[in-house]
Order: C-alpha cells, then sequence, then structure tokens
C-alpha cells in the first residue's frame, strides 16, 4: 500500500488544503493529512480543534484520513510506514523553503520522497494566515474554507452565527 503523508499546521484548513489532498488521494493508496502541533507559530486553533477540522473535511473521501503528530516529520513517516510527503505549493516564494525543508528530511531519513503539489490556479493566493485575517475583520470567507471551518473561526473569533 502507497502511504502520503500531507503535514501542516492547518490554522485553519483550507480549500486549498483540499484540493492538495483530494489530488493527493487520487495517486496513492492512503493520504494521511498530519496536523503538526506547532506551537511556536501560536495556531488560532488547538490541535485537537485542528485535527476535528481536518477529520470533518476529508470524511467522504475514503482513502484520507486525519491525524496529528509532535516532533520530526521524519519519525511521524517512518512510524506511518509512509511512502512519500506531500507539499503543496502556491507560488515561487514557497518553493525556496519547501526545497530546504525536502533535503533536510532527506538527509535524515532517505527512505520516503517529497512531492510538490500545486493547487488549482484558483487557490494559489489562498493561506490560512489570510483566512484568519479576513475572519478577523469580519470579512466573508465562504468562498476559501469550508462551511464547518468558517462556523469554527466565527465562533472563535466570538462572532454571531451564520
Amino acid at each position: 500500500m502507497r502511504t502520503a503523508i500531507y503535514p501542516g499546521s492547518f490554522d485553519p484548513l483550507t480549500n486549498g488544503h483540499l484540493d492538495v489532498i483530494e489530488r493527493a488521494a487520487k495517486l496513492f493508496d492512503r493520504v494521511i493529512v498530519a496536523v503538526a502541533k506547532s506551537d511556536s507559530k501560536h495556531p488560532l486553533f488547538t490541535l485537537e480543534e485542528r485535527v476535528k477540522m481536518v477529520r470533518a473535511s476529508v470524511r467522504g473521501m475514503k482513502n484520507v484520513s486525519g491525524d496529528s503528530f509532535d516532533g520530526l516529520l521524519v519519525e511521524y513517516v517512518r512510524h506511518c510506514r509512509a511512502q512519500a510527503v506531500v507539499r503543496g505549493l502556491r507560488a515561487v516564494s514557497d518553493f525556496e523553503f519547501e526545497f530546504q525543508l525536502a533535503l533536510m528530511n532527506r538527509k535524515l531519513n532517505d527512505q520516503f520522497e517529497t512531492i510538490f503539489m500545486m493547487p488549482k490556479d484558483t487557490y494559489t493566493f489562498l493561506s490560512s494566515r489570510i483566512v484568519k485575517e479576513i475572519a478577523r475583520m469580519g470579512g466573508d470567507v465562504a468562498a476559501f474554507v469550508p462551511r464547518h471551518v468558517r462556523q469554527a473561526l466565527r465562533k472563535k473569533l466570538n462572532e454571531p452565527p451564520l
């Protein structure tokens, strides 16, 4: 079974993330969306909340699951016996950082490959950071995140429900 890990902070999960997940699910027998603990990024949502949003978003995809990890990605990949790590690239600016990470991961564990995937062009501008900023300012994020994520954002930011 060919397994891929799609790691990230997913704070929150966006439609761009979902697009990459759907593309990866066509290429691999199993895709694990692995939510990184990432306390250093000071996430808006707790690890448990982010995992819950991921799981709700991928519920209809039979070969995709949501999980969390803490520590080195290479150790999580080894634990899951995965053959690949999927990383999303929105723009050329993402490439340098992602390339450095991929090379470091290869140095730490050369038993898996890093696959770079681009979302649809309609999502290339999209990031969790931008979604949170729009939501904080009262903007409509309906086109950028699944409905349950939008509701979670409104609740977290103490806005009235939809």
